[in-house]
């Protein structure tokens, strides 16, 4: 076993960290060093970057993990129908507060049309050309990330021409920037052309995690399993919440998904800012509810992007957001582009381990009410964290093919150290984002209760992680071909 290997036994944090991809930290270089800090899954923003971008990256993260022998897992996120403005003339546009400006069509602009209602205003266009058919008089637009804010005031009798604001919140805004629609309803898909490309070729090339942007419906998420089945893909789905739509499905959405995001960027622009903590906590109980890992997203540590430390407020934000039970926290700007994506990493594991000493005994009695996993090894996964408290077991072994025991046990929040043996290689990848969880590969030739926790031993030994009188649980489940749940309890004398 190499030190990197080690390293991961020794490892005390549960909580996953997922760290985004860009020109800071997609070098084999930086990827060793930020496995080794603690990265769990790396992320692919798949706005930025075309497929034969996205093979290289992907390649070399295998590589890397390969080289140092750590698994880590990948997640590409798909742009979604994300609406941006159109390119405007010297690349900004200022509104100033009580003035009018317009949202015209493509169509509108190449007939060079008149229209006396908009003499004197500004307009602008935006990369979903059927908007202006779509708006009614009162919706709110929110632009610039939340700081500028309108109200449709008119929209025009003839499909395809234009739909005037008033300026409530005025601002600068600048091509390409985001807009927000506050609970209107639009006709868009939840994957473009471009979605479904690059989904099926995520699904072909192997990526563990497909994010799926601007969800509002449950039968959004089936489309997506359906296409990545349609390609031969494992690959699983992370619903993104961050629209009102979602918020009034969220149990329907959270059972039909595998994972969730709560990506609160988009959430507090769509939605009222001064709720997004408590939105927060409420996905976070519905996925403990129906066992979904979940992840939280966006400005965890965001000054650290500049500085090599973060602020108070954003130390207390992560630790919320593991203290409200999430599986994993995300760093966005701050591991792309940031300058200090290592010294981030660690931060965020540091902060994880300090809030983590509370929760064994604060916030694990928390009993989910539904799950999907099959009652018997639910049962006997709450037994096993149970017997291991009871026996102040060092480490529960699972040995899995599909990763349910693993995530049973995850999902009851065992406070004891689980290493999850499986000789799946896309097990490995996938368990990379269930808190608690150790993923190791298993050779192919320990198939018996008794190889298993042959092969468990000598590894602990070997690495000196267990002394005479601790004690390790084995734990398979009926996926491993053992035909049924095992527990087994091993003395080292």
């Amino acid at each position: 076993m190499n030190a990197a290997v080690k390293s991961l036994l020794e490892r005390p944090s549960r909580t996953k960290i997922v760290a985004t991809l860009g020109p800071a930290s997609d070098s084999e270089e930086m990827l060793e060093k930020l496995i080794i800090a603690g990265v769990d899954i790396f992320r692919i923003n798949a706005a930025h970057g075309t497929q034969d971008r996205f093979a290289v990256m992907v390649k070399r993260i295998r590589s890397v993990s390969k080289k140092i022998g750590l698994p880590v897992g990948i997640l590409m996120d798909l742009a979604g129908p994300k609406i941006r403005l159109g390119e405007l003339e010297n690349g900004e546009l200022t509104l100033e507060s009580g003035s009018e400006m317009a949202f015209v069509s493509q169509k509108f602009l190449e007939k060079a049309a008149a229209s006396p209602e908009l003499a004197g205003i500004p307009y602008v266009t935006c990369t979903y050309e059927p908007l202006v058919n779509e708006l009614r008089a009162g919706d709110r637009i929110v632009l610039a990330d939340g700081t500028v804010e309108l109200t449709v005031s008119q929209v025009s009798a003839k499909k395809n021409q234009w739909a005037k604001c008033s300026v409530l919140d005025g601002g600068t805004v600048r091509s390409r920037q985001g807009v927000n629609l506050p609970g209107v309803k639009l006709s868009i898909p939840a994957m473009l052309e471009i979605d479904r490309s690059n989904a099926a070729w995520a699904a072909k090339n192997g990526v563990d995690f497909l994010g799926l942007s601007f969800v509002r419906h449950a039968f959004e998420i089936t489309d997506l399993k359906n296409l990545i089945a349609e390609n031969g893909g494992t690959t699983q789905v992370v619903a993104k919440i961050e629209k009102p739509e979602a918020l009034e499905e969220l149990s329907e959405i959270v059972k039909e998904t595998d994972a969730v995001m709560v990506a609160r960027g988009d959430l507090g622009v769509e939605t009222d800012i001064a709720r997004v903590a408590v939105l927060q906590k409420e996905i976070i109980q519905i996925c403990r509810a129906y066992r979904r890992p979940v992840i939280v997203a966006t400005q965890m540590l965001e000054s650290m992007t500049h500085t090599n430390l973060p602020t108070r407020a954003e130390v207390s934000d992560v630790a919320n957001a593991i203290l409200d039970g999430t599986d994993a926290c995300m760093l966005s700007g701050e591991s792309a582009v940031g300058e200090f994506p290592v010294e981030t990493v660690q931060m965020m594991h540091r902060i994880a381990l300090g809030t983590e000493e509370t929760l064994e005994t604060d916030c694990l009695t928390l009993i989910p009410e539904t799950s999907p996993f099959d009652p018997v090894l639910e049962i006997m996964a709450r037994n096993v964290c149970d017997l291991a408290e009871e026996l102040a077991a060092k480490f529960i072994v699972t040995a899995t093919s599909n990763g349910e025991s693993a995530r049973c046990l995850s999902a009851n929040r065992c406070p004891t150290r689980i290493i999850a043996l499986t000789p799946s290689r896309d097990t490995l990848q996938k368990m990379c984002l269930d808190w608690g969880v150790i993923p190791m590969e298993l050779p192919r030739s320990k198939k018996t209760a008794k190889d298993i926790m042959t092969y468990a031993l000598e590894l602990l030994k070997k690495e000196e992680l267990l002394a005479p009188g601790e004690r390790i649980i084995l734990f398979t489940d009926a996926s491993f071909g053992t035909a049924q749940n095992a527990i087994v309890v091993y003395d080292e004398k």
